[in-house]
């Protein structure tokens, strides 16, 4: 019998303090004074520590950024890491989102797979610790955050407060164990004013960090260059639709949405529209700021013609993605979000980019950067985890590198993702709709993490 089966008598529990999380609509609104993320985020983090404290544990709040439950004793700090803020709800419920609902053996609700159900478990496994009287060798944490979904800095927050954990890992990946993170830089690319003599106007992209699946442009054009579009749409890869507008035309192009660190599996409105405009316009016509991101960008996800190419073997090869692409009377921007190699430098690539970009008399500048994480899978804390994946499952947690990031990166290269889901589960849709859980699948997870809790104090 593993340390980790204790945690199996708490099942109900669990799943009563779930619904009461799940119930707290907790995403990020507009700051209130203490409440860096609303009034609900707040109401969440809150909601958890109470439950902390009920079940004798020891609890702190940062400022509503983050906060933590303890057990143990010690000079040092470990730490299970979650979040209890959730994406919004959408549309396509089947049933309603802020209230846990039992479908057989799944439980539905905003929050129950990403991450609710994965901080209420941490708590618990805290409890069945201290309920064992287990003697610790150094403290362990339960850490909340409460911004986590918005790309918050409510563990830079939490960090600058309380003290480093020496070993971490966040339930809110899958199964192995992601000990590679890619690093991530956010670039804005940007001109003064629209030099372009056919482009009045374009706009593509919601959000930085996904492929855009539509895109328009107007353009100022002549009879025979609309001719000449059409005809160039017919064999370029993508599809187009043309609207007439007064003196010109207005194109709009369709793509298909996917994550910035999978560009490769989506398909981009933005790019393959200003390919058309370049089969048919000149660079000079076309302006500046479009030939750049025609001639150095292109249709491509690799970076190859930007000059910032490459791969290592632990983490695979950088991927770039044109999220945001935006022109006016006043000025042009392009917003990129790239996922760079584990053993690569962000700063090298930052200064390709720019020198490439000032050359088309753009400038760059940096909206957000992340360093990689990478953590060898010769580290004792690997083999700790690997040890307790195989303590309950009898199976192997091999180790894995992701695009993606995690808390994880915020432990400067002392924590991993592990956990919570199984690599043959279906899809829990965790930002879309009718987000679940399946219990019993779900109290294997609790297990885990219980084991690996219980050997990062005693070991």
């Amino acid at each position: 019998m593993s340390f980790g089966e204790k945690i199996l008598k708490y099942r109900e529990d669990i799943l009563k303090d779930l619904a009461e999380m799940v119930a707290i609509p907790s995403v990020r609104s507009a700051a209130l004074e203490g409440m860096p993320f609303g009034e609900e985020s707040a109401r969440s983090l809150e909601t958890i520590l109470k439950i902390a404290g009920r079940l004798g544990l020891k609890t702190e709040n940062v400022g509503n950024y983050a906060g933590h439950a303890e057990y143990g004793d010690g000079g040092d700090v470990a730490a299970v890491v979650t979040h209890v803020d959730v994406v919004p709800a959408g549309d396509g419920w089947e049933t309603d989102p802020f209230t846990m609902v039992k479908k057989g053996n799944l439980y539905y609700g905003r929050g129950t797979a990403d991450d609710k159900g994965e901080a209420v478990v941490a708590l618990y496994c805290l409890k069945a610790l201290k309920d064992e009287n287990i003697t610790a060798k150094r403290r362990i944490r339960a850490i909340f955050g409460a911004g986590e979904e918005t790309d918050s800095d409510d563990l830079e927050r939490y960090l600058a407060a309380e003290e480093m954990p020496v070993m971490a890992f966040t339930p809110d990946a899958e199964y192995g164990i992601c000990n590679r993170e890619k690093g991530m830089l956010r670039l804005s690319l940007a001109a003064k004013g629209n030099d372009s003599a056919v482009v009045r106007g374009f706009s593509a992209g919601t959000v930085i960090n996904a492929v855009p699946a539509g895109a328009a442009a107007e353009l100022a054009c002549t009879g025979e260059e609309i001719s000449a579009l059409k005809q160039a749409a017919q064999t370029a890869k993508g599809e187009f639709r043309f609207e007439p507008v007064p003196n010109g035309v207005r194109v709009v192009s369709s793509g298909k949405a996917s994550h910035a660190m999978q560009p490769q599996l989506g398909f981009n409105a933005a790019t393959h529209l200003v390919s058309l405009l370049a089969r048919v316009f000149s660079a000079e016509k076309l302006g500046r700021f479009l030939s750049f991101v025609s001639e150095k960008i292109g249709t491509e996800f690799d970076g190859a013609s930007l000059g910032v190419k490459q791969s290592d073997k632990e983490s695979g090869p950088l991927t770039l993605n044109a999220g945001l692409l935006h022109i006016d009377e006043n000025g042009a921007s392009l917003g990129i979000d790239i996922r760079y190699p584990v053993l690569s430098d962000g700063d090298g690539i930052f200064s390709a980019i720019s020198a490439q970009a000032a050359a088309f008399g753009l400038e760059t500048t940096v909206l957000g950067s992340k360093k990689p994480l990478y953590l060898p899978e010769s580290s004792p804390f690997i083999t700790l985890l690997k040890d307790s994946y195989r303590a309950v499952t009898g199976g192997e947690a091999t180790v894995y590198a992701t695009g993606g990031g995690t808390y994880a990166r915020a432990f400067k290269g002392r924590a991993v993702a592990f956990g919570p889901f199984f690599p043959d589960e279906p899809d829990r849709r965790l930002h879309n709709s009718n987000e679940n859980i399946d219990i019993d699948r779900f109290m294997v997870h609790a297990q885990i993490c219980l084991e690996a809790m219980y050997r990062m104090i005693t070991e």
